[in-house]
């Protein structure tokens, strides 16, 4: 685990670019509940515009001109606002791996986020979406790496939702495997599904990754993965993304048994 800046490599020309983009936005937050122990085990920072205004609004602004910068920003906005709001959870943070042009010497502008708000580098999770068309899978191997060498978590998002998920897990063995909600959709009604999700459980059972159900909205479809032993769920059943704030969630819905 990193401490101290001095042990990563030299800034690269785009790190010591400023992260000016030329407009502004901010974050939402939404948890990810763990049944299992009835707590909030992170919050995943989406990102928003200033006055709320939803993701597409500000994802239609990124070119390959501000693709880098709008990474960093996104990261050091996420990191600063988890700070301020006390959050002492993991802090789950989407990154673009075609953003990153040296995993070691990107990363710093992270770090220094972490250190100058106050928030530990060992408590965020990198997340990187299945349907992220990356064109050198060797360059988001050495990401991966580099990122768990330097104490941070890393998962693989919408999972299940592209035609490459298991040789993403197969290549790269994140810590978390989320899978996606076109999955979760009605799962208690569909043995298909529930077939999917319990060969995929026993996969990353084999691997020690974790697994995040995404997009639950029912009692039923929540029920239904926890009888499969999951225990890490994100959806509308549990809470919205609060925007800049830390939504809590009522106890009840934490209540169950497997």
């Amino acid at each position: 685990m990193v401490t101290h800046t001095q042990s990563l490599t030299p800034d690269c020309q785009g790190c010591s670019h400023q992260l000016d983009l030329g407009f502004d936005f901010s974050m939402a937050f939404q948890p990810i509940v763990d049944v299992q122990t009835r707590q909030i085990f992170a919050y995943e920072a989406l990102v928003r515009g200033i006055a709320n205004e939803p993701a597409s609004s500000i994802l239609t602004q990124i070119n390959e001109e501000n693709r880098y910068r709008f990474d960093q920003a996104c990261r050091v906005k996420a990191i600063q606002l988890a700070a301020q709001l006390g959050m002492d959870t993991y802090l789950s943070i989407n990154f673009l791996p075609n953003a990153v042009y040296q995993a070691e010497t990107c990363i710093r502008t992270t770090i220094k986020a972490s250190q100058e708000y106050g928030f530990p580098a060992n408590r965020i999770i990198f997340e990187v979406t299945e349907g992220e068309k990356v064109s050198d899978r060797e360059h988001l191997n050495r990401i991966f790496s580099a990122y768990k060498k330097l104490g941070f978590k890393t998962a693989i998002d919408d999972f299940g939702a592209g035609y490459s998920g298991l040789n993403l897990l197969a290549e790269f063995q994140p810590d978390i495997i989320k899978l996606d909600m076109a999955i979760i959709r009605n799962i208690d009604e569909d043995q298909v599904r529930r077939a999917i999700v319990l060969g995929i459980m026993h996969v990353c059972r084999e691997i020690a990754c974790d697994v995040i159900a995404e997009g639950v909205e029912s009692q039923a479809e929540l029920q239904t993965l926890r009888a499969m032993g999951i225990h890490l769920f994100q959806g509308f059943y549990f809470a919205k993304p609060a925007f800049e704030s830390l939504v809590t969630v009522p106890p009840h819905l934490l209540e169950l048994e497997a």
